[in-house]
């Protein structure tokens, strides 16, 4: 039970989300469907609220004495992450930031990706759904690399 309360938690953190939840639970032999299941569902649950509310406090906070630079940096990287995604994907844009979300490169994810959504002011709708799909496909493939890399490792030191 603890892992998965473990799992849930990672997957809400910025930058780490589900991406890194789904390896901790390949690596602690959690059940995969449950795991699967719970980190999608705690990389979700601030998606709603950072649409809503991020774009307002980073703008907020950009000029307050200690918060200033990384609300700033936070802003700028939503608005840069936002301006590529619609330079590279024209009429396409919600299956772009689906791509955004789902491929797990370093600096993409539900965070990220919802943030440059709001940022461009696109449908909360649409940019939620966009994000989900983006989220399973990222589930699904550090799911595959995480078994195949931890399950390659076990295999070469596990005891004969």
């Amino acid at each position: 039970m603890l892992h998965y309360i473990i799992i849930f938690l990672i997957s809400m953190v910025p930058l780490i989300e589900l991406r890194g939840a789904i390896p901790y639970a390949v690596g602690f032999h959690c059940d995969m469907v449950w795991a699967y299941i719970i980190a999608i569902i705690g990389n979700m649950l601030p998606v709603p609220f950072i649409y809503l509310f991020a774009r307002k406090i980073l703008i907020w906070g950009k000029d307050k004495k200690f918060i200033g630079k990384f609300f700033t940096f936070c802003l700028e990287k939503g608005e840069k992450g936002g301006r590529k995604l619609e330079a590279k994907s024209g009429k396409g844009l919600y299956v772009a930031l689906m791509l955004f979300v789902g491929i797990p490169l370093p600096g993409t994810g539900a965070w990220t990706g919802t943030l440059a959504a709001s940022i461009l002011d696109m449908d909360f709708k649409k940019s939620v759904i966009a994000v989900f799909l983006g989220v399973i496909l990222a589930g699904v493939i550090m799911g595959l690399a995480s078994m195949g890399i931890f399950g390659a490792i076990g295999a070469i030191f596990a005891p004969k």
